[in-house]
């Protein structure tokens, strides 16, 4: 399988995620280990297809932050409703598995709002269809449409955040127009 050069600009966030496991792995930091996993990194990344990770070169520390707060009052919250539920309702809660399609096109940014929705305790994305962009999400304690319609809107503020932090200019040109419609 051929494969495209990439630059080593766009390669470096993956080989430096690569020694990060392999130090966490082996649970020694030392610079040889890192040093070595950093040639295992460098083997790996150019003898076997890796689908490149486009980047959008853009991160907002400053969008980051409330982010990644809001993502934990989400999971916090969450998590006492999962445990209402269990205790309270029981095998009576209903579920539903609800088809939310993405703004986004782009692998990171479908796989990094399907791994944050995931993390929120009573919903799981069970199927991406990498085609449409979209997340086959399992929702817990769906009862009706409104529920339904309460889930899709949860998915596509999550991206919408993510889209604010990290999405390319395009993306965030796309959801400013939105946000004035």
């Amino acid at each position: 399988m051929s494969r495209r050069r990439i630059s080593l600009r766009q390669e470096l966030p993956l080989l430096v995620w690569l020694v990060i496991v392999w130090g966490a792995l082996w649970q020694d930091f030392s610079p040889g280990n890192l040093l070595f996993g950093a040639l295992l990194a460098v083997v790996v990344a150019r003898l076997f297809y890796l689908p490149p990770v486009e980047l959008s070169g853009r991160f907002s520390i400053l969008r980051a932050i409330p982010f990644a707060l809001q993502f934990l009052g989400k999971v916090v919250l969450a998590s006492f409703q999962v445990f209402y539920l269990a205790v309270v309702r029981g095998p009576k809660v209903t579920n539903a598995v609800v088809a939310v399609p993405l703004r986004s096109h782009s692998d990171l940014m479908v796989t990094a709002t399907g791994h944050v929705i995931s993390l929120i305790p009573g919903s799981l994305v069970v199927e991406v269809d990498r085609s449409t962009s979209t997340l086959y999400i399992h929702g817990l304690n769906v009862r009706n449409a409104d529920d339904v319609l309460k889930l899709r809107k949860e998915v596509r503020d999550t991206e919408a955040g993510l889209i604010r932090v990290m999405g390319t200019k395009e993306e965030l040109a796309t959801l400013n127009q939105e946000a004035r419609a």
